[in-house]
């Protein structure tokens, strides 16, 4: 009985003319899956640039060949392999609902994946880099929840360490 009940729940709002947004509150449940959530988008956002400073620091790595390389490699693998912990702790706190994209959608300020082009990556480059994605991940701190302030608070704070350990 219940069962029918639920059922015959949409085609009596129909019939009498009422949308289910009219009688429910909250979001309406025929109108399909809602959006992403701001911290969803934030997360995804997040996770391509970092993805992208991975992406660059690999290019760096492989494409030295300085007189101090081995040195210059030693440090920037460190500093990958900051990156690459960052990361994982970044996919471990995005859900999305089962049927929705994965793929981060572009930030609205333009940040998001470095683009990382072939041949050598200079240290003034990484420096850069690391200083950019810094300063976005505090801009992001306004608006994020608190326990995602505090982990993007704790990745910015690595970037910034990062620009020295760069020679920065």
């Amino acid at each position: 009985m219940l069962l029918a009940s639920a059922a015959a729940l949409p085609l009596f709002l129909g019939t009498a003319g009422c949308r289910s947004s009219d009688v429910f509150t909250g979001p309406d449940p025929l109108a399909g899956r809602p959006p992403l959530g701001h911290d969803v988008l934030t997360l995804q956002a997040v996770i391509a640039a970092e993805q992208g400073m991975i992406d660059l620091y690999r290019t760096a790595i492989s494409g030295d060949s300085g007189k101090h390389r081995a040195a210059r490699a030693r440090t920037l693998r460190a500093l990958l392999a900051q990156h690459e912990q960052h990361l994982v702790r970044l996919k471990a706190r995005l859900i999305v609902p089962p049927g929705m994209s994965t793929s981060p959608s572009p930030s609205p300020d333009g940040s998001g994946r470095a683009s990382v082009s072939a041949g050598p990556v200079s240290m003034a480059r990484l420096r850069a880099a690391e200083r950019a994605s810094a300063a976005d991940l505090v801009r992001r701190l306004a608006t994020a929840p608190p326990a995602l302030a505090q982990l993007l608070a704790s990745i910015a704070a690595s970037d910034a360490t990062h620009v020295t350990a760069l020679g920065g």
